[in-house]
């Protein structure tokens, strides 16, 4: 076996900080797994926070719409309560609130969604009411069917 030795000015020298030099990569492994992680724990989590209210939706056979913004949810539980978003409000009190958030003014989506146990008179009361102040872009949401 051959010894190497480096040239360094011709003087046979070999050179002993190679080793300890400090190292100019960068390891983006451990950066990619902690990235990876938190990918999992977001998409668990997000269906998660979309649920503001409890309610047990009717199903019916409407397609369901796109839409590229977020829309103000106006719901109504199974004991009459009623929630703009995920606060809940009065009857009263559902349009001031209404006009206070609309960003688009009248032109805003709101979805008003009524659980099945809830009394039909208190959904179409909050609805008129909302139909009344000049909101034109009003809808009612549902679960689709399922075949069975």
């Amino acid at each position: 076996m051959g010894m190497s030795v480096a040239s360094g000015g011709g003087k046979g020298r070999r050179r002993h900080g190679r080793r300890h030099a400090p190292m100019s990569e960068i390891n983006v492994t451990p950066f990619v797994d902690v990235m990876l992680v938190l990918l999992i724990i977001f998409m668990v989590a997000a269906p998660l926070l979309t649920v503001g209210v409890p309610i047990d939706l009717p199903e019916t056979q409407a397609k369901a719409l796109n839409s590229e913004t977020q829309p103000i949810t106006v719901s109504v539980n199974n004991e009459g309560k009623i929630y703009l978003q995920e606060t809940e409000v009065s009857l009263e009190e559902v349009v001031p609130k209404l006009q206070a958030i609309a960003q688009t003014g009248y032109e805003e989506r709101i979805y008003v969604r009524g659980d099945r146990a809830a009394d039909y008179g208190t959904v179409m009361r909050v609805m008129a009411r909302i139909s009344a102040a000049g909101f034109r872009n009003l809808g009612l949401v549902t679960l689709q069917e399922q075949d069975s």
